[in-house]
């Protein structure tokens, strides 16, 4: 099955515009100044998204649909949040658990109700609701029951973060349509335009999905064995945003790092980047002498190799699985917003294409005192036609071409 590239970005523009509506419903009830900050769309296979939710405290609004669209929406608070929600909603109710579900269910609803108008408005089909269901839950249970069950062959997952400028009022809009019945909402039976690198074979996602696991636990063991410090790879997925999304995505901390132009099947590029702390950390323990406070010279020079390595782990793993060559530049150091790194990137890559595919990974320490993110945009069609040629065995779960690693 192939999905159309073309048409997935039709559904990201929809799901940017309805929670730009459910934002718009949030300011009136509550008064406060609501905007998105960003939607994208994780392609993943089922069993690896947990990780995205960690043990995080929500509190929300569960709410099926059926017809034109199968699936469900949750409408997600954190605690505070949902405090915030309540006190501009009921002046003087306090954290009173009563009141806490009323507010959140009444206000789920309003908002559940906006953000799919212009979902059934584009395909022109009625989108049925069912009535809220209030959701108290840590991590995934936010989710419906079966949302990340491994036997499913793969999810979509909308995401929209809504943010408040002037209050802790933020929440997050998920969008889980029914995996099957979305994927032919979506289908492609042209192969020709997945050779094209025009439509994404969904089935080989669950295999890209293993090989990127497999670099980032690459990344993690040359962390350790460069700086030893034990790390772990915390997240690992694939999200398809708006080419000018992505600096969002990153946001605007300050990061020192590494980026690198990719050259080969993909091409693109690959960020290796840490939070200023982590990057002090890390730099300081290649470094046999003392030296002073921030990041100089000599942590400049150990973080470009660091990175220089990081990053060749990271494609050879692409490169067994897909059966390519891919090089990269040498290392480019960074030390700026997140923001500003990926300005330039996405620049480059928005004048062949209006949205990106990231692949997102996280590297962390037990601690968490240190924190690596590796950002990959490879160029949409040469991914898409890459991954169309991946064997089937290895869709599968088996091994790649002669002399590849397995990927399982």
């Amino acid at each position: 099955m192939y999905v159309d590239i073309q048409s997935l970005g039709t559904f990201s523009r929809l799901a940017s515009q309805g929670a730009d509506r459910a934002a718009d419903s949030l300011s009136q009830l509550t008064g406060a100044s609501v905007y998105v900050d960003v939607t994208d769309v994780t392609l993943m296979a089922a069993g690896d998204l947990r990780e995205a939710f960690a043990d995080r405290e929500f509190v929300g609004v569960e709410i099926g649909l059926t017809g034109g669209i199968a699936g469900q929406t949750v409408m997600a608070f954190e605690r505070g949040a949902a405090n915030e929600l309540v006190s501009r909603l009921m002046p003087g109710a306090g954290d009173d658990p009563e009141y806490v579900r009323s507010g959140v269910t009444e206000a789920g609803n309003i908002l559940t109700s906006g953000f799919i108008d212009g979902w059934a408005d584009h395909l022109g089909v009625a989108i049925d609701m069912t009535p809220p269901s209030y959701v108290r839950a840590s991590g995934v249970e936010v989710l419906p029951d079966g949302a990340f069950d491994d036997d499913r062959s793969g999810v979509f997952l909308f995401e929209s973060r809504v943010s408040a400028m002037d209050s802790e009022l933020d929440l997050t809009i998920y969008m889980l349509p029914e995996y099957s019945g979305f994927t032919d909402l979506l289908g492609h039976e042209d192969e020709r335009a997945a050779a094209a690198g025009e439509a994404v074979p969904v089935d080989k996602l669950p295999a890209f999905s293993r090989m990127t696991r497999r670099g980032a636990a690459s990344a993690a063991e040359k962390v350790t064995m460069m700086t030893g410090t034990e790390t772990a790879v915390d997240v690992s997925r694939i999200r398809f945003v708006p080419v000018g999304d992505v600096p969002s995505e990153v946001g605007d901390e300050t990061l020192a790092g590494t980026v690198f132009e990719l050259h080969g099947e993909p091409s693109g590029y690959l960020a290796v980047l840490f939070d200023e702390s982590s990057a002090e950390r890390v730099a300081g323990s290649m470094i046999p002498t003392e030296t002073d406070d921030g990041i100089g010279e000599m942590e400049r020079g150990a973080l470009r190799e660091l990175g220089n390595i990081v990053t060749s782990g990271f494609i050879d793993g692409w490169a067994n699985v897909l059966g390519t060559s891919i090089e990269h530049t040498p290392p480019q150091f960074v030390h700026d917003m997140g923001s500003a790194v990926m300005s330039p990137l996405v620049s480059d890559l928005g004048r062949t294409q209006d949205h990106a595919f990231i692949i997102d990974s996280t590297v962390r320490t037990p601690d968490g005192d240190v924190r690596c993110d590796i950002y990959a945009l490879p160029d949409q069609r040469e991914l898409a036609a890459a991954l169309d040629r991946i064997d089937p065995a290895v869709a599968d779960g088996g091994h790649g071409p002669a002399g590849s690693d397995d990927v399982r």
